[in-house]
């Protein structure tokens, strides 16, 4: 049987959705499987609006386009709003409470809403919370080996930011935590 992990991973720009979605795609990558990345983001990178397709499967993928997640990132109210109707039946939300106040209930899906950015700040991971919430999808669906899943950080973490390649781990591990 096949198994196949459809998400989306939005926010405002400069909320590290794109590199969320890009250390996701390589834990997947690494672990190999069958991997798509497709980011997507408006004309102001920097507080316009960031979003990411992100498909991992034992199998081809057929699109890089994820139009009904079974897993959905909000680290924002807008892409909350956006993106929320569209996650399919058993599907999983997370929520980054501290920019998220309008929550609906729904039937059939599975919502956290943790104060993601906040938790980060304080474990003194701010700026943070995007890698914070892939170790929380990581948490409750276990896209990959764990292993592969650390292992990314150091090959998405850029060469000038390697001094932050531990804080990345630290966001992770708290994220897994959650």
């Amino acid at each position: 049987m096949s198994t196949s992990r459809n998400m989306i991973l939005a926010g405002f720009g400069g909320q590290g959705v794109l590199f969320a979605g890009k250390l996701i795609s390589y834990a997947g990558l690494l672990d190999g499987l069958e991997v798509s990345w497709l980011p997507s983001y408006g004309p102001e990178m920097r507080g316009g609006t960031a979003n990411c397709s992100v498909c991992l499967s034992d199998e081809p993928i057929g699109s890089p386009l994820v139009v009904v997640p079974n897993i959905l990132v909000a680290l924002n109210q807008p892409a909350y709003d956006k993106f929320e109707s569209t996650v399919a039946e058993g599907g999983i939300i997370i929520v980054d409470s501290d920019l998220v106040q309008r929550i609906s209930e729904r039937d059939g899906v599975t919502t956290f809403a943790l104060p993601i950015s906040s938790l980060a700040e304080k474990e003194g991971l701010k700026g943070l919370g995007n890698v914070v919430s892939v170790g929380k999808v990581f948490a409750e669906t276990g896209f990959c080996n764990e292993e592969k899943l650390f292992d990314s950080v150091a090959k998405c973490v850029s060469a000038k930011k390697m001094a932050l390649l531990e804080k990345n781990k630290e966001a992770l591990r708290l994220g897994m935590s959650l």
